[in-house]
């Protein structure tokens, strides 16, 4: 059959060339992220930080009970850079030896997206008398969306047709650093820095999530100070 397959071929004989497609004056098409040394950071510690869950069985139980009340699951992970030796890291927490995870966590009920993450930021990482504080974290842009569509490990970056409710929406941001800051680490994690061809293909180490961020962060020109 003529025409048949994908893409559809048209029969119009429109003249396409004199069509002017109006630009969006709000698209930023180069972003420009600055990147510091890690030397710039100091790194301190803090009482430890223990996950609300005691196990997995447990945690997605309690998503599940949670669900029934409140709905989906909101949560908010930041991805922040640093470089060495001209090459990007990704700083992450790092719990015993072989689990790591993005700063972040879950959302309140209502909460903002933005100011929730700033929050949980400076939960993690900063403290009281010093360190960042969560006006200085500066959210630059979301570089993924990932769902959950069960009540089980497997996340997505697109959230399944068939699936009409999700059981958690979890969405990247990257974050720009100060120039020079004062981090405080729970005792009982790690912040690392890792490259990002470290990351790059590697669900097998680091899971699906923190693999795709080489991928995520390519539309980026990075600017190393």
């Amino acid at each position: 059959m003529s025409g048949a397959g994908w893409p559809k071929r048209s029969n119009s004989t429109t003249d396409t060339t004199s069509m002017k497609v109006p630009i969006s004056q709000s698209l930023t098409l180069n972003r420009t992220i600055n990147l510091y040394p890690l030397t710039n950071y100091t790194f301190g510690t803090k009482e430890p930080l223990f996950e609300k869950d005691p196990s997995v069985p447990a945690r997605f139980q309690r998503m599940r009970d949670e669900f029934e009340k409140i709905g989906m699951r909101r949560s908010v992970e930041a991805c922040l850079l640093v470089h060495e030796h001209g090459l990007p890291h990704v700083l992450l927490l790092q719990l015993g030896t072989t689990f790591f995870k993005l700063p972040g966590g879950e959302l309140n009920a209502g909460e903002d997206e933005v100011e929730g993450l700033k929050r949980l930021l400076t939960e993690t990482l900063g403290q009281p008398s010093s360190g960042v504080k969560s006006h200085e974290w500066i959210v630059e842009d979301t570089i993924g969306n990932w769902f959950r569509p069960n009540f089980e490990p497997p996340t997505y970056p697109y959230c399944p047709p068939h699936i009409t409710k999700p059981k958690e929406h979890k969405r990247l941001f990257l974050v720009q650093l100060q120039e020079k800051a004062l981090f405080a680490v729970p005792k009982n994690y790690k912040l690392v820095a890792a490259p990002l061809f470290e990351l790059y293909d590697n669900a097998q180490g680091y899971g699906p999530i923190i693999s795709s961020l080489p991928q995520a962060l390519c539309r980026f020109n990075f600017i190393y100070m």
